[in-house]
């Protein structure tokens, strides 16, 4: 295919990618956002004159003893808040499978753009900015945060299609690069499928000044082999090559042991560095999974 054809499929499949996100932003969804991500904290506005009802504390008394009258100090909440997405683009994440039943499926690169657009769409409607640092084994693009839906497009854009000369994972050094370059608290979404080795350090780091969310987004058939006899499976960042019986019940159970012990392994972390785990599912919806969490946000009273 010509790379003429390519560029125009890859464009629709944004501009497509872009109309449902931007339907997904409902009411529900831009109001979750608003009500559990807020400001990061307040600054001054204004001093004035004391009025009645004022509280006493926030007199300022050494204008107050310059001028021979009370006056306070008045302060506004900075809404302003900056989401920064922090997207895995590795070789793994092209994975997706697409059973003839299946409704909806989509690679994990894919349902990762989707809620990237989500996301950033719900902070537009907030006046809010958004950036996104793709990543492999390493930095492979970097868009500071800004404001407006034609940012938004861009993110999308970057998340969907983004250049990348690494193949391998390397999620510890994207953290460190989002300590480093993203100063101001931000809420981040940490989104991959969270094939990486060790990061746990970094991400701990990250959250001691962030509000860091992990978003975890798996196709269910690299947890889980379906019945098939032999198959020949391919590691997509090492190339590694392997015949595995699939029919085995040793090995469905080998296999389930070691998911079960990789995703305990992965929630500890989380619960060490106070993250929060989203699931998002590469079959079906991408906003009921946001909703849920909006909700148990929510519940618990906003950020950690």
């Amino acid at each position: 295919m010509a790379a003429g054809a390519i560029d125009r499929e890859m464009l629709a499949q944004v501009r497509r990618i872009q109309v449902r996100t931007d339907r997904m932003v409902t009411g529900v969804l831009a109001g979750g956002y608003s009500s559990v991500f807020r400001g990061s904290g307040i600054e001054f506005d204004e001093v004035r004159e004391f009025a009645e009802g004022d509280d006493l504390r926030s007199v300022d008394w050494n204008v107050t003893a310059r001028v021979g009258r009370p006056f306070i100090k008045k302060f506004m909440e900075e809404r302003e808040l900056t989401v920064l997405f922090l997207l895995d683009v590795s070789a793994s994440t092209g994975f997706g499978t697409r059973p003839p039943l299946a409704r909806d499926a989509r690679s994990v690169r894919e349902t990762a753009a989707l809620f990237c657009g989500c996301l950033a769409f719900a902070a537009a409607r907030n006046n809010d900015k958004a950036g996104l640092i793709a990543c492999s084994d390493r930095i492979e693009r970097y868009v500071p945060a800004k404001k407006g839906r034609q940012h938004v497009l861009r993110l999308i854009r970057e998340a969907y299609a983004p250049p990348r000369t690494g193949r391998g994972t390397d999620l510890a050094q994207a953290l460190d690069f989002a300590g480093r370059v993203q100063r101001k608290r931000a809420v981040v979404f940490v989104i991959s499928d969270f094939f990486a080795g060790e990061f746990d350090r970094s991400l701990r780091l990250l959250a001691r000044r962030h509000d860091v969310i992990a978003v975890r987004i798996r196709d269910p058939h690299s947890e889980q082999l379906p019945r098939a006899g032999l198959l020949r499976l391919y590691d997509l960042e090492t190339g590694h090559a392997c015949w595995v019986d699939s029919s085995s019940a040793r090995v469905r159970s080998e296999l389930a042991a070691r998911v079960a012990a990789e995703r305990a392994a992965f929630a500890g972390s989380c619960r060490r560095a106070r993250v929060d785990l989203l699931e998002v599912p590469t079959r079906g919806s991408v906003a009921e999974p946001i909703v849920r969490f909006f909700r148990m946000r929510e519940l618990r009273g906003g950020r950690r």
